[in-house]
């Protein structure tokens, strides 16, 4: 399986442009559609709320639940198609993780602003290992002390995205809105909480 190491400055990214063929990729896609228990929830930024630009969903094998950005998600449980997409990833990254976040990109005016993975139940340094179907992306980086210091990859249909090492607690990734007119995205992120 072809791999590519990206050597960026407190960051290890490892990437798998085709962890799932497109016969397979196709497959899961439409399973994730129909079978996740997908959820519209709100934000508030700077006081005001509003709509997420995109829908969510959270799996785990505990019943440990996630908090971001004033958002407390209680998980489902793995099982199906996810389960066996976990188990593929898990072999790849030496890891066990034990919940995913998933994000249901509708088009291309669905976005995720700049963050990092670095809350704390996630522990000092996440690992995070991110799966991608459907239209392809851009994935921006840049180092949380310098935003002038960026990467971007585009990550494609049946992709597996590893951020490894000190990732999360020296860089913010972003999914940009785009005028394009584009399909659905769906990514699973999987992660350890502590």
């Amino acid at each position: 399986m072809k791999e590519e190491v990206y050597d960026l400055r407190d960051a290890e990214l490892i990437f798998y442009p085709n962890f799932f063929d497109k016969k397979e990729a196709d497959e899961l896609v439409e399973d994730l559609k129909t079978t996740i228990t997908w959820q519209h929830d709100q934000i508030k930024v700077f006081g005001k709320t509003y709509d997420q630009p995109r829908l969510t969903a959270l799996y785990a094998d505990n019943n440990k639940p996630y908090s971001y950005s004033n958002i407390t998600m209680q998980p489902h449980t793995f099982e199906g198609k996810l389960l066996q997409i976990k188990k593929k990833v898990e072999v790849v990254a030496n890891l066990q993780f034990t919940t995913c976040l998933l994000n249901l990109y509708r088009n291309g005016q669905d976005s995720n602003g700049w963050h990092a993975d670095d809350e704390k139940e996630l522990g000092e340094f996440p690992k995070i290992a991110s799966v991608s179907f459907g239209a392809s992306r851009k994935f921006k980086m840049r180092r949380k002390d310098n935003h002038k210091e960026k990467f971007e990859i585009v990550l494609n249909h049946g992709s597996l995205l590893l951020m490894l090492g000190k990732t999360q607690a020296y860089w913010q990734h972003q999914i940009p809105k785009t005028r394009k007119i584009i399909s659905e995205r769906i990514n699973l992120t999987f992660r350890i909480i502590e």
